[in-house]
C-alpha cells in the first residue's frame, strides 16, 4: 500500500512538473518538432537496456527529462533540457552526445546507467 501511495505521489509530481514546462509551441515557437533517439546502457554483460525514440510535437509539453530505467534508482534520469535550449538558441539542427544517470541508490554505483542520444530539431520555415 505504501509503494502504491509513493508511486501516485511521484506521478502527480511529474505531472505538475510537465505542466509547468508549458507546451513546445509556447516555449520554442520557432520549432516545428524534435526527435530524440536514445540508447539506454546499463552495467553488466548485456549493456544495451533499450533503444527509444521520442517525438516531441508543438502540442507536446516542453519536458526533456528522461527517466532512468534501472530498478532501484532514486532521483535519477537524464535531463536534456539545457541541451535542447542551447540548440534552439543557436539554431542548431542536430547534436549527439552521452549522459550518465544522476540517480543514487544503496545498491547502485554512481555510473549504473547512461544514454547515448541524438537530437534532431526541425524549425518552421
Amino acid at each position: 500500500m505504501v509503494n502504491r501511495h509513493n508511486y501516485a505521489s511521484r506521478m502527480e509530481l511529474k505531472k505538475q512538473t510537465m505542466l509547468s514546462t508549458g507546451l513546445l509551441s509556447n516555449r520554442f515557437p520557432e520549432v516545428s518538432g524534435i526527435v530524440i533517439q536514445m540508447t539506454y546502457y546499463q552495467k553488466g554483460s548485456n549493456p544495451v537496456l533499450m533503444v527509444r525514440t521520442v517525438n516531441i510535437l508543438p502540442s507536446s509539453y516542453a519536458y526533456f527529462k528522461m527517466d532512468c530505467m534501472i530498478k532501484g534508482c532514486e532521483g535519477g534520469g537524464f535531463d536534456l533540457t539545457s541541451i535542447v535550449a542551447d540548440m534552439v538558441k543557436d539554431h542548431k539542427k542536430a547534436k549527439k552526445g552521452t549522459l550518465v544517470c544522476s540517480g543514487e541508490s544503496d545498491i547502485l554505483d554512481s555510473a549504473h546507467a547512461s544514454i547515448a542520444y541524438e537530437i534532431a530539431i526541425h524549425y518552421n520555415s
